[in-house]
């Protein structure tokens, strides 16, 4: 969806949208006389679309009316989800569904644009280069303004990458790895500059955490980034404990942002309570104010027409919802984004993995034995109970942990495909899915941990030193 006209009395009319498409449905369906469940639940899902424009605007929503003054975001916020319906925002990810959350509906729900066929080739077209196999395979499935990014490349306009993680930890798990494998494709493809933002404030402030241990897991977490193969001289990787205090561009940004957004609004987008503490309310700027190329003199100098891109998980795109709305009311470029799906939990798509639970996730820190025990005791089966049901009737690829996770790791097309079908068809047996997804991240993930290794205190120094990088805009 293209973002809002801050001239407009409504500059992003997404829930007023909702809200006339859901009526006529429910206009639809008591003409035809669905059954009286399809129409009870699309008139539940109507009121709650009332009730959360209302507590965006303010106004009860009359049909062909506007809200009085410029109120709605581009959001519908973590309260879209209603009974029965995934949950995802920055800090929730549920489902009832084994297969995961219905990601056709979230690019509905959310406004954003499916990643077809027609971008992922004209991304081979423009790039010269084979599509990663996250964007052949619908992982990362979704995006806003990946055209217009595509449209200035071609004219030789050039942006940069933000992406980020937020610190709660000092062992990353694989599933953090997947935006950073993505980003390092991308910043190798496009030979653009990066920067990295570790949100190690935001940790604090959400997390029954020091301020120093927050700190310290940002600069080991920093160590795992590095290991996925950066180039220090394209990248800036940052702590916003340290950087907002070291950069008054980076901190005006800030400021911008927070003038421009109301706390009526940051309720309606993060479902804020009167009992959040003002940090919460106030950090959605700062994890915002990177999206903005003049945030980084020292690497754009002083620029402000840079567009930036965001390849991240789609709970975090509420954040950038909000910014994308600010943007052009301070004068800025509308970030761009590529949002990837979950990482499902070891037990199951139903959530996403957890660095708070150990038995839901495999770490970079796991020794081979570790990583053989998890996947062989925790990940969840698509197979049936016995041998003999199995070879009869096939097990279920579709709600296989270890074929999901081997669709995020294994690199070959066919083979994977191959599997997918000798499981489906009962040749596979879950054993031996297990023991392919066990024998494809054991070397993996020991690899990454000899490269982190080679990661030193004066390497992570340099990444996080404030600096101009190698380009020319």
């Amino acid at each position: 969806m293209r973002g809002a006209d801050p001239s407009s009395p409504n500059p992003s009319p997404v829930l007023p949208k909702s809200l006339t498409s859901q009526g006529e449905l429910v206009r639809t369906l008591k003409t035809e006389k669905a059954v009286k469940a399809d129409i009870d639940a699309a008139v539940k899902l109507l009121l709650k679309l009332k009730a959360d424009y209302k507590q965006v605007t303010g106004q009860d929503y009359k049909a062909g009316c506007p809200p009085l003054e410029s109120t709605v975001l581009e959001d519908t916020g973590p309260a879209a989800a209603v009974d029965g319906e995934d949950m995802v925002d920055p800090w929730n990810v549920s489902t009832t569904s084994a297969k995961g959350v219905d990601y056709d509906k979230l690019i509905v729900r959310f406004g954003s644009s499916k990643v077809d066929q027609e971008l992922v080739d004209r991304i081979e077209r423009v790039s010269g280069k084979k599509p990663h196999r996250f964007l052949r395979r619908g992982i990362f499935f979704s995006h806003r303004d990946m055209h217009q990014v595509l449209d200035a490349y071609e004219k030789n306009k050039s942006f940069y990458l933000y992406t980020g993680r937020g610190p709660s930890s000092e062992a990353m798990h694989v599933g953090h790895l997947i935006p950073f494998i993505f980003t390092k494709w991308l910043q190798d493809t496009f030979d653009i500059p990066l920067v990295i933002q570790l949100t190690d404030d935001e940790k604090y402030l959400w997390k029954d955490l020091s301020l120093e241990d927050c700190h310290r897991y940002a600069v080991e977490n920093a160590k795992d980034i590095i290991a996925c193969g950066f180039d220090v001289n394209k990248t800036f990787i940052f702590s916003d404990l340290d950087y907002m205090g070291a950069s008054p561009d980076f901190y005006r940004n800030v400021v911008k942002i927070q003038k421009h957004v109301t706390f009526n609004q940051v309720k309606g987008i993060f479902g804020f309570g009167d009992s959040d503490c003002i940090g919460k309310i106030a950090f959605p700027a700062i994890q915002a104010a990177p999206s903005f190329s003049n945030s980084f003199p020292q690497i754009f100098k002083g620029r402000k027409d840079i567009q930036c891109l965001i390849p991240c998980a789609i709970d975090q795109d509420p954040y950038f919802r909000m910014t994308r709305d600010v943007a052009p009311r301070i004068g800025y470029p509308k970030p761009a984004l590529l949002h990837s799906t979950f990482f499902p939990a070891l037990q199951g798509a139903q959530t996403k993995m957890s660095a708070s639970d150990a038995n839901s996730s495999i770490f970079l820190t796991d020794t081979p034995k570790q990583i053989k025990n998890k996947v062989n005791k925790h990940a969840f089966s698509g197979g049936k109970d016995t041998i003999e049901e199995h070879r009869k009737y096939g097990g279920n690829p579709d709600v296989d942990v270890s074929f999901m996770y081997l669709t995020f790791f294994l690199e070959d097309d066919e083979q994977l495909d191959k599997i997918r079908q000798d499981y489906a068809s009962g040749a596979l047996l879950t054993g031996e899915l297990k023991k392919r997804l066990i024998d494809t991240l054991q070397p993996m993930i020991t690899a990454h941990q000899e490269r982190r290794k080679q990661v030193t205190e004066e390497m992570v120094l340099k990444f996080m030193t404030p600096r101009p990088l190698d380009f020319n805009f």
